[in-house]
């Protein structure tokens, strides 16, 4: 297969440097340093083992238009960043070139195929201007929920944390050759790749954590474990998560597992830190919409009140607005 990662991050290089070793035609858009490093060097994988995989053959260019047509086209961007590209992607489409939503939190085409009253809905909290949908028809959009941690620690060179996950399907919840064959191709490089039958519940229990443990932590500074064992923050999170899933129930979603069972999931990672509180420290803009604000917006499609999601997303988006606007990172100093 064709392969384009769009956004050699973190997961973006660790995807693509197992997918090229698995023997599939990898191409990375990236920019600056990370363009010269791969195209120079390709892409190192550091396991959690502490092993190093290099996948020497991998290619890296600039302009989507560079790349040309390809089978697989996987977005590993934050929600925030895939408006700044989604003009050029269209470069990269063929025939039958599937776009894999691999970005966290609330996706642009949650109502797409979704049958019932809200089919065809936008999220406008993630897709204000309907850009993303114009630049990605529908009918080529194949969703993911990534479970892996990773850090990029240097260009063209990624640290798996931890995880091998990633749950593939299709917005209409069929089981396609296409989604069949994208499977194949990621369990070939040594990932979990399983097919969905309902895919916005797989993404809800990743979702159920990400708008509760994230803008917490941003504004505690605290790590998963933290909030999980001082009690008037887990509860906190409770009563999100409580919030988040009464919304999704309303759009009949499923959950698999207990509320329970998911906080007890966050606390046995231990002292992470979410990405949110990284982007804090690091001065950067955060993931708020895709994760927080737009449960807020299901919420009132869905006739569900979110009283307490609401006021952790007020004070987090004041946060992000102090420090970009101050242009400045915010961390708690050790000693």
């Amino acid at each position: 297969m064709k392969i384009t990662i769009v956004g050699a991050g973190a997961i973006g290089g660790y995807l693509g440097t197992k997918l090229a070793l698995a023997g599939e035609d990898v191409t990375f858009i990236a920019r600056r340093r990370n363009l010269e490093a791969i195209n120079a060097e390709g892409f190192r994988l550091v396991l959690e083992d502490g092993t190093q995989e290099h996948a020497k053959g991998v290619r890296a260019v600039e302009r989507m238009g560079e790349a040309g047509p390809q089978d697989v086209v996987l977005l590993t961007l934050k929600a925030h960043q895939l408006r700044e590209v989604v003009d050029e992607l269209p470069a990269l489409y063929g025939p039958d070139t599937m776009v894999v939503s691999m970005v966290n939190g609330v996706p642009w085409w949650y109502f797409h195929a979704l049958g019932g009253p809200h089919e065809g809905r936008a999220v406008t909290r993630v897709d204000p201007d309907g850009a993303i949908a114009r630049a990605i028809p529908a009918e080529r959009v194949i969703g993911s929920v990534v479970y892996p941690a990773a850090e990029l620690v240097a260009p063209g060179l990624v640290k798996l944390v931890e995880g091998n996950r990633f749950t593939v399907g299709e917005p209409s919840n069929e089981r396609t050759p296409r989604v069949e064959a994208l499977s194949q191709a990621l369990m070939k490089a040594g990932f979990k790749a399983p097919v969905s039958r309902d895919i916005r519940s797989e993404l809800w229990i990743k979702l159920w954590g990400n708008l509760s443990f994230n803008p917490i932590s941003a504004l505690t500074h605290a790590t998963l474990e933290g909030i999980c064992r001082f009690a008037p923050t887990r509860e906190l999170a409770r009563r999100m998560m409580a919030e988040g899933q009464a919304v999704a129930e309303a759009l009949g979603v499923r959950f698999k597992i207990t509320l329970e069972q998911r906080l007890a999931g966050a606390e046995a990672v231990g002292a992470h830190k979410t990405s949110m509180l990284q982007d804090v420290e690091a001065g950067r803009a955060l993931e708020l919409e895709a994760l927080v604000g737009a449960v807020i917006e299901l919420g009132q499609i869905a006739g569900v009140a979110t009283p307490t999601i609401e006021a952790v997303y007020a004070a987090t988006k004041l946060l992000e607005q102090s420090v970009l606007g101050a242009r400045g990172r915010l961390a708690i100093q050790h000693g």
